[in-house]
């Protein structure tokens, strides 16, 4: 008997090593190399290799979604460069009489040129906020490495036609529109693609701290796009759109390299919720097992083989059907509570956080005496405290396990900061600086929280049943919702600003904070009584003795 056991052991463990390697084909093209590579020049290299793939992807994650804002942002920095006023601008010395085009480029050398340059960002977000529902869709159905992979392809192509326009004197408003509205189509495959491959790969555990270092990416991309375009707009515009599709290209292709989607194709397994991360043994004769004396008896915390409690094997996980869990309907999706509050409420958050990201160096150059290049450096400051308000929301979100209270307090905070910075950000340079910081801060925080963290919990709420498929639906309706927002904001400010005026925009984003927070009371008063009635379960009891 003891060697029919031993016969079926043995066979079971090659079955394992056959699927294992079946499995590393199904790893991207990249990571197989490595693979074969470790096991020849280091065949004993042992290594935690859920860390190993977790920190992998949050790398490669961070800078494809850094590398989509670092194409979006040229277009802000260039415009206080597409029209200009010529009277207070010296000639070059090879320009001619009545040639313009120097500093004003048609179609906006007109009078209403803040207009038409606004119509491009709603070319561009209309299409994004759009095609987002669709997206997240597809990327539920698809390999994501491939959906990201093509989306940075074709979005460095868009804005690669949009710099080649001054390269080859294209002056028809209709070509920049729809190159705008194709960039804006391209670039929805990159939230729901992250996010989902981010949420996949973190499982259970408390994602507020790490989002919220995580989507820095977005303040980054921001920043480096916006300092590689104002290196440029005032030599050759061309430039400041031309080299960021150049790094977007390449992170693409190591995206497509190294990237992979999810646990199951490199034969990795995440631990269920409060289950300890459990690592296949070498072998099953090198089980570690743990012992607990009691009086006389000794009793082996070893999982056994068939107890229904033991965590789950690495074989029973790939044997199991990649499609086992089928995408769920936009109904649905709709349905779980909170996504409705939170998409609202970003409708009117991302409103404010993209007037800024389209129009502040313009802001900033009419309002003080700084050049385009000056004005798209300084306009850096309110990503940099965006990066910190999205690392303290996420810290406080995972403390407090609030997020509607922790959003509801930095809408609050940030409406006398905006009126702030409009009154005397223009008083003196750091104080400029000083309020822009702030300001990003406060403003960036909900937005990035309900984008990251928020929309990742949603994604696998309970009433989805453990369907984690999810997590790309759950994350676009969101982000589409909040995109159309995104839109409407620079269109408006476009339109509003070109009264002479930017005291009325500031007013406009300060109501649109204050609508963002009353879409949230709901959810804050179900989270103010979850609180209470926590506090009652853990308070002592005190028992009278008489």
């Amino acid at each position: 008997m003891r060697r029919v056991l031993e016969y079926f052991r043995r066979t079971i463990r090659r079955h394992k090593i056959s699927k294992m390697s079946a499995v590393s084909r199904d790893a991207p093209i990249g990571v197989q190399c490595l693979q074969k590579l470790s096991g020849i020049f280091c065949p004993r290299f042992q290594t935690n290799r859920l860390l190993l793939y977790q920190v992998t992807v949050l790398a490669l994650t961070y800078f494809t979604y850094m590398t989509y804002h670092l194409t979006r942002k040229p277009i802000s920095v260039v415009k206080s460069v597409l029209h200009r006023n010529c009277s207070e601008l010296p000639p070059p010395p090879d320009v001619g009489p009545g040639d313009d085009q120097w500093c004003n480029w048609p179609p906006f050398n007109t009078t209403d040129a803040n207009t038409l340059l606004g119509t491009l960002d709603s070319a561009f977000l209309f299409s994004y906020a759009g095609a987002m529902f669709v997206s997240g869709m597809v990327a539920e159905r698809v390999d994501l490495r491939y959906f990201l992979s093509l989306g940075m392809l074709f979005s460095a192509a868009f804005c690669y036609l949009f710099g080649v326009a001054k390269t080859y004197d294209i002056h028809h408003i209709s070509y920049y529109l729809l190159v705008q509205a194709g960039a804006g189509i391209a670039q929805t495959t990159g939230w729901p693609g992250t996010v989902a491959i981010v949420g996949k790969w973190f499982g259970h555990t408390k994602k507020g701290l790490i989002f919220g270092i995580w989507n820095s990416h977005t303040s980054l991309g921001n920043i480096l796009g916006t300092l590689m375009a104002a290196a440029f707009v005032e030599k050759d515009w061309a430039l400041s759109f031309i080299y960021p599709a150049a790094v977007m290209a390449a992170v693409g292709f190591v995206v497509f390299l190294f990237l992979p989607p999810e646990p199951r194709c490199v034969g990795v397994v995440l631990p269920s919720a409060g289950e300890r991360e459990y690592r296949p043994s070498r072998s099953d004769d090198e089980e570690d097992a743990t012992e607990v004396i009691v009086g006389d008896q000794t009793a082996s915390l070893r999982p056994h083989r068939h107890s229904t409690n033991a965590p789950p094997s690495e074989l029973t996980a790939l044997l199991a059907p990649r499609g086992a869990s089928s995408a769920i309907s936009l109904s649905r999706a709709v349905a779980i509570p909170g996504v409705m509050e939170f998409s609202l409420s970003l409708f009117f958050a991302k409103l404010v956080s993209y007037t800024f990201l389209y129009w502040l160096p313009l802001y900033i150059n009419t309002s003080t005496h700084l050049t385009p290049k000056q004005s798209g450096d300084l306009s850096t400051v309110f990503d940099i405290g965006g990066i910190a308000g999205a690392i303290a929301a996420g810290l406080v979100a995972d403390c407090t396990g609030c997020p509607g209270i922790v959003c509801v307090a930095f809408y609050t905070a940030s409406a006398p900061f905006l009126l702030a910075y409009q009154r005397w950000g223009a008083a003196s340079y750091w104080l400029n600086v000083t309020l822009l910081a702030l300001t990003g801060a406060l403003v960036n925080a909900p937005y990035s929280l309900i984008t990251t963290a928020v929309s990742t919990e949603l994604g696998t709420h309970s009433s989805l049943a453990g369907n984690s498929q999810a997590l790309a639906t759950v994350t676009a309706i969101i982000d589409g919702t909040g995109s159309v927002g995104a839109a409407i904001g620079p269109m408006l400010a476009g339109v509003v600003s070109s009264s002479g005026t930017w005291s009325h925009v500031f007013y406009m984003l300060i109501s649109c904070n204050l609508m963002a927070l009353l879409l949230l009371l709901r959810v804050v008063k179900h989270e103010i009584a979850k609180l209470r009635q926590e506090r009652r379960s853990t308070s002592p009891r005190v028992v009278r003795i008489e």
